[in-house]
Formats: C-alpha cells, structure tokens, sequence
C-alpha cells in the first residue's frame, strides 16, 4: 500500500464557511500519536485554504505567527478544524483554529485537543522599516554541504560531504514520521552539548516532494533529539555509520546498543512558530535546522529552532515546550485512540519526536 505523500497527508476540505475536515494517518505518528510538527502543518494549511476562500479578497495568504497549546493527545483518523475570525485587518488578520477528534465515549463531548492562534499576512507587499542587525548563528555550523548538486536525495551514498553524514532516526517502528525525512548531521559530531545542527529534505517517497510554507510546521519540530544526545545513551555515542567518540569500527557494536534502548517521548506543550520569509514557489528541497535547549530538569524542557534555507537566509523561528516521558506513555493509557483521558494528564497528549 503507498503511503500518503506529505501534501497528500496534510489536505484540508472545507465543511463549511469556517469548518474544515482532515485526516491523520498513521505513518505520520510518533508511537500511536501524530506527530506535532505534522499536526501545526494542518493548522497552517486549514489557515492557507480559509484565506484562499473565505476571505479570500483580503489577499492574505501567508501566516506568519503561530501559537499552540496540545492540551490532550490526537489520535489516527478524522480531524475537525473549526476556525473563529477573531480579528479582521488591512494588514494583519487573527484567526483562533481549534482541533477537535470524536470521542470513542457516547456519552462525552468531543473536546478540543489542539486550540491556537494564527495572524496572517501577506510577506510579498510588507512595507516598513527594515535594520541590520548582529545575528548569526553561534557557534557557526559546519561549512555548508557540497552534496547540494551532487547527491541525489534518496540515495544512500553521502560520501562526498566531508562535514555531513546521513543519520537515519533511531527506533524506527517508534518514530514513523521521523523517517519520512532524511537527516544530515555533522560528520564529526554536534559542536555543543544541549543543541543540535542538521540539514533535511524529504525522504522521496513521493519523487520530488519539497518543504513549502505549510511544511515548515512539521520542519520546525522535526530535528535529533537533543536529549539522546547526552553521554551515557546509545545516540550519543554514534551517528549513523561512524562513531565519533570511537570510531567506524565501533559503529555495528554502536547501532546494536541504541536497538536496545528504549524510546523517550518528547510530547509537546506549546509550540510557537514566527515566520519571516517565503519559500520558493516550486518549494525547497533542503532546509537547515538548529535546535538549542536552555535549560533541561525534571522531565521538562525548552528548544529554540531556528530555520534557514539552502542560502542561509532565515525562514522561521520557533519555540518549544515539552516534556520527557518513556515510549509508555504514547503507547497505553488508550493509545491515542480519542478516548477522554484524565484532565490533570491532558498536557502530555500531543507528540513530538
């Protein structure tokens, strides 16, 4: 059976004026949850289609600010995006989106599991002040790859870069959207503990499939785990085929160990997105990605994301909160299936990697 391409996956139908339909599929999840980053995808894209119809005439197409609260997990199949215009401008408009899946109980109402803030705009006839500013990435990433031109996406052979390597994600029948992408990361290893650099592009399932607009959703929350990367778990002691800490030779021993370990599950709490630049019409095939954690303690933490395009340029910024449990808590309690949970529980509903 073909899997659902990433456009395919995140297609939103209208209902109505102001209600829009979509469907999650399980080869987007994280363990029985639908991947975040793939669910704020939907949210831009519900945003996309209701200022392409509804208010069409106002000729803002873009968002670009997003905030998300997961309150309760989402689950595979039929999703109900119901959107409020909260604020209509000449130059910016608000909408409040919120998610909702059918209850598996008869007797509950079906609560939101996902509620959120998006303005939009349109980011080719801004007009205002612009400044130079200091900012930059630090420490600097590795050179930039030359694999570009000369590595074909889809091929295993990344031997031409000599700063980036194909890293496939760790547990795969865990992290199903993980694989979806194929990462780069550095060849000689993250260049700080708590932050983590890579390049992506899609994994080719579907031959030229490229990040848009509404993908940068999923980008943002698509990255290495920064906390697998911590010494003392197999992550961190190998990436990929070589092993920095020991070298090639140690890979296989390497791979075997990080098949033993046991997953984390990073769900999400909030989620905020600020985009300030549009991909090319015809997409990006690669887009670079920094995720940096300020501060990790008692099973919570922060990650800024930071996202450029293949020149540099930024496109996004975003930033996280989310906690650290153990692959159980995905996989049980009703498994993600809509079932109403605890309410003192409902912050730990929605996935990421």
């Amino acid at each position: 059976m073909r899997m659902a391409s990433f456009h395919e996956a995140t297609a939103i139908r209208a209902l109505d004026s102001h209600t829009y339909l979509a469907h999650f599929p399980n080869e987007w999840c994280i363990g029985s949850v639908p991947h975040g980053g793939f669910v704020t995808s939907c949210f831009l894209s519900t945003a996309a289609l209701h200022f392409s119809t509804t208010h069409a005439g106002r000729n803002q197409p873009h968002t670009i600010t997003l905030h998300l609260t997961f309150l309760r997990r989402t689950s595979v199949g039929p999703a109900r995006f119901s959107v409020r215009d909260a604020k209509l401008g000449k130059r910016t408009s608000t909408v409040h989106i919120s998610l909702t899946q059918s209850s598996s109980d008869a007797r509950s109402t079906a609560e939101p599991s996902v509620v959120g803030y998006l303005t939009q705009s349109n980011l080719f006839t801004e007009q205002g002040i612009s400044l130079p500013t200091q900012w930059t990435l630090h420490p600097p990433p590795p050179p930039r790859p030359s694999f570009f031109h000369s590595l074909k996406p889809g091929t295993a052979d990344d031997d031409g870069d000599k700063n980036w390597m194909l890293c496939p994600p760790s547990h795969p029948q865990f992290r199903k959207a993980a694989h979806r992408v194929k990462s780069y990361l550095p060849r000689n290893g993250q260049l700080e503990p708590g932050m983590a650099d890579e390049w992506i592009c899609f994994a080719q399932q579907q031959p030229g499939e490229k990040f848009t607009q509404e993908s940068l959703g999923f980008v943002a929350d698509q990255f290495p785990q920064i906390v697998e990367m911590y010494p003392g778990t197999a992550a961190a002691d190998t990436t990929a085929r070589g092993n920095p800490r020991g070298g090639i030779e140690d890979a296989e021993e390497e791979e075997e160990k990080k098949k033993k370990e046991k997953p984390n599950w990073y769900p999400t709490i909030l989620l905020n997105l600020d985009i300030k630049k549009c991909l090319p019409p015809q997409g990006a095939e690669w887009l670079f990605v920094r995720v940096r954690a300020k501060k990790i303690e008692n099973g919570r933490m922060d990650l800024e994301v930071v996202v450029l395009d293949e020149g540099g340029a930024l496109v996004a910024v975003s930033n996280h909160v989310c906690l650290i449990l153990g692959a159980e808590r995905n996989l049980t309690r009703g498994g993600g299936t809509g079932e109403r949970e605890e309410e003192e529980e409902g912050s730990e509903k929605t996935s990421k990697l």
